[in-house]
Parts: C-alpha cells; sequence; structure tokens
C-alpha cells in the first residue's frame, strides 16, 4: 500500500519577506490618508508649508454654506436611497432564499447584482439618457433614483448572506405555532437578520455619499452633492478646508464601519 507524504500546514506569516512587503502596502495605502489629516491640523494656507497646528480649517469648512448645502443634499439622496435600497434588496433577498420553486433564479439574481457588473460609468450614462427620455428635470429626483439602483446590490449581498445562514427552523417553528407569514418575518426572521440588513444599509449608504460619477453626470442647479463640491475645489487648488473636509469624511466612514464591525460580530457570537 503506497503511503503519501502527510502535508503540513505553514503559517502564511512565516514566508519570508511576506512581513516586509505587507509593512510597505499598508504605508502605500493608508500613508496619503494619514497626510491628508495631519495637513488639516495646518495653519498655513500653502497646503506643502507647515505653519504650526491649528484647528481652523475645520471651523472655516462648516462655515462654508456652500459646502452644508452640498452636505445637506447628500444627507437627503444617501439617506432617502438608502431606505430605498435596503427594502428592494430585502425583497429581492427573501425571494431568491425562501422560494425554492423561483424560476430563473439565477436571472434575477444576475439582473439584481447587475450594478456591480456594469461600469458605473456606463450605468450613469444609461441612467442620464433615461431621464433625458422620461422629461424628468428634478435634480434631487434624478439622484435618488439613481443611487437607488446602483445601491441596490450593496445593500443585497449582506442581507442575502444572513439569510443563507439562518436556519430555517425558527420559521418552521413559528408556522407551526400558526404564525401568520407576516407576523413570522417581523417577529422571528427580521430580528435574526437585523445586523445583515444594518450592515447592507450602512454599505449602501457609503456608496452613495462618497459617489462622484453618477451625481457629476446628473448634476443640477441645487443638486450638488458634496462629492461633486469637493471636485470643484480639488479644480481650485488643494487647501487646508478641502483637507478637513476630507478628514471628517474619513472620520464619518469609520464611525459606519466600526458599527458594522460591532454588529456582525455580535451576530457571529449569537450563531
Amino acid at each position: 500500500m503506497t503511503r503519501y507524504p502527510m502535508t503540513r500546514h505553514h503559517d502564511i506569516r512565516s514566508y519570508p519577506g511576506l512581513g516586509p512587503l505587507s509593512l510597505v502596502f499598508f504605508l502605500w495605502l493608508y500613508l496619503p490618508i494619514v497626510v491628508v489629516v495631519i495637513y488639516s491640523f495646518n495653519d498655513n494656507r500653502l497646503v506643502s508649508v507647515w505653519g504650526g497646528f491649528s484647528g481652523k480649517w475645520y471651523l472655516v469648512a462648516l462655515e462654508n454654506k456652500a459646502l452644508m448645502s452640498a452636505l445637506e443634499i447628500s444627507l437627503k439622496v444617501a439617506v432617502i436611497s438608502t431606505t430605498c435600497a435596503t427594502l428592494i434588496a430585502l425583497l429581492a433577498a427573501m425571494v431568491l432564499t425562501r422560494a425554492p420553486n423561483l424560476k430563473f433564479r439565477r436571472v434575477s439574481e444576475t439582473m439584481v447584482n447587475l450594478p456591480l457588473l456594469l461600469p458605473e460609468i456606463v450605468l450613469a450614462v444609461a441612467v442620464l439618457i433615461l431621464f433625458s427620455q422620461l422629461g424628468l428635470t428634478n435634480g434631487l429626483v434624478k439622484l435618488v433614483l439613481a443611487h437607488t439602483a446602483f445601491c441596490t446590490p450593496f445593500a443585497f449581498l449582506p442581507i442575502r448572506a444572513r439569510l443563507q445562514g439562518m436556519s430555517l427552523d425558527f420559521e418552521e417553528a413559528a408556522r407551526d405555532l400558526y404564525a401568520p407569514p407576516l407576523t413570522a418575518f417581523r417577529r422571528v426572521t427580521l430580528p435574526m437578520i437585523l445586523p445583515g440588513v444594518f450592515a447592507g444599509a450602512m454599505t449602501a449608504f457609503v456608496m452613495s455619499m462618497d459617489d462622484f460619477i453618477t451625481s457629476n453626470l446628473l448634476n443640477s442647479g441645487g443638486a450638488t452633492t458634496l462629492p461633486v463640491y469637493i471636485f470643484s475645489l480639488i479644480r481650485q487648488g488643494t487647501t487646508p478646508e478641502l483637507n478637513a473636509i476630507s478628514t471628517l469624511l474619513i472620520l464619518a466612514s469609520l464611525i459606519l464601519a466600526t458599527l458594522v464591525l460591532i454588529l456582525n460580530a455580535r451576530a457571529m457570537r449569537r450563531g
């Protein structure tokens, strides 16, 4: 009988050169962000010349009416589109995971995830042409519809993953106790998948807040989002005010990401 040597599992951290390579990778990835944060406290208006520590540029940014208006537009669009995208994603995930005899399942799932597969510029141009054909002129409505379209798959993936990892025994027990479908969903299914729903909603919210390509193409009077406004500032030259705005956005993204990680960790502990 032929004996094959036992394979040994090596710790990937023991491979030579991996540590320095990882250090170079993270420095390349995060050092520019650190530089932006540091120079947001530069007292000098010239970004490349350090003039001392000061937090005045944060006050200047918060007192900028055009900036606050762009932030308000971005928040409105992000909240409405996130709500719509999360509801659509939740319904789609329930159908695709809880309907065993569903026809064209793969096609339906591909259609939901299609905005992830297409380049964003293609989707943005298609939406722009569609709105032009329909004669839609309200800038805020156009942004909400477009953001809902490309944010839906980002909300769909975490919700579907949570539903697939949830045992059907709980829902079957609720049906055995004569709970109506809506009551079973509200009292059993939804509380168990809530971390996934929240993770999907936060991902969609961040994607909507950070979007530039679609928002720039659909930009019209009174519907300038924060990324589009920041881009207009960059064209005039980088200033510590712009660094302060970027730092605030980084802080907001870190807070949202931390909340998602905490909720996912709690959901994993609960099984």
